[in-house]
């Protein structure tokens, strides 16, 4: 007993020192995502298990939101972490508008400034050169008509268009308010684990 006494006494600090680096590092830098639901299928299965890069769009003082470097932007087609507007609940979405677009879901199919995004007959989505594929068996959900998206505003909709509680229901969400880009899949229900990138 009185071995391990002396043991934590010069061991404590250290100890104590590494476990406040690792919760300052996955509050801004890299964490991961348990996915609780379907509605981001087929891109994320429920149970599903991603690295977030956390400093993908700033790098924020540790426990805070408050940015110390701006590293770039939301882009169309990432998919993110954030809060939801209407409860809070932490949510993983695709960002299918931002700033500047002009927006249109009709049956669960995007428009953004014109132009379908659809790929071949419609399950499908491209973003910039990435193909996504939608899950549409639920129909299409709430359509929206020309939205238009104020700078630093985006619109997060759930690939799984027909059961996904997303901007849809609760509107656009800050941009300053994305805590991450979910990056790669690195567990799955039934297959253990797996890197497939996002």
């Amino acid at each position: 007993m009185l071995r391990l006494k002396k043991w934590l006494k010069t061991e404590l600090p250290s100890i104590l020192l590494l476990i406040v680096g690792v919760m300052a590092f996955r509050s801004s830098v890299a964490d991961h995502y348990f996915v609780p639901s379907g509605s981001m299928e087929y891109t994320l299965l429920s149970g599903d298990r991603v690295v977030v890069n956390k400093s993908a769009y700033g790098l924020r003082v540790p426990f805070t939101a408050v940015e110390i470097v701006d590293l770039g932007q939301v882009e169309r087609g990432d998919v993110v972490i954030f809060d939801s507007p209407r409860d809070g609940t932490r949510l993983i979405k695709r960002i299918v508008g931002v700033g500047g677009d002009s927006i249109s879901i009709l049956d669960g199919q995007l428009t953004v400034n014109g132009t379908p995004a659809a790929y071949g007959v419609g399950t499908a989505e491209v973003y910039d050169e990435k193909i996504v594929g939608l899950n549409l068996a639920d129909g299409g959900g709430p359509d929206l008509s020309s939205l238009s998206i104020p700078a630093g505003k985006l619109l997060a909709v759930g690939d799984h268009r027909g059961r996904s509680l997303d901007g849809r229901y609760f509107g656009l969400i800050r941009e300053s308010d994305v805590y991450g880009k979910a990056v790669a899949i690195y567990r799955r229900s039934g297959e253990g684990f797996v890197w497939r990138p996002l």
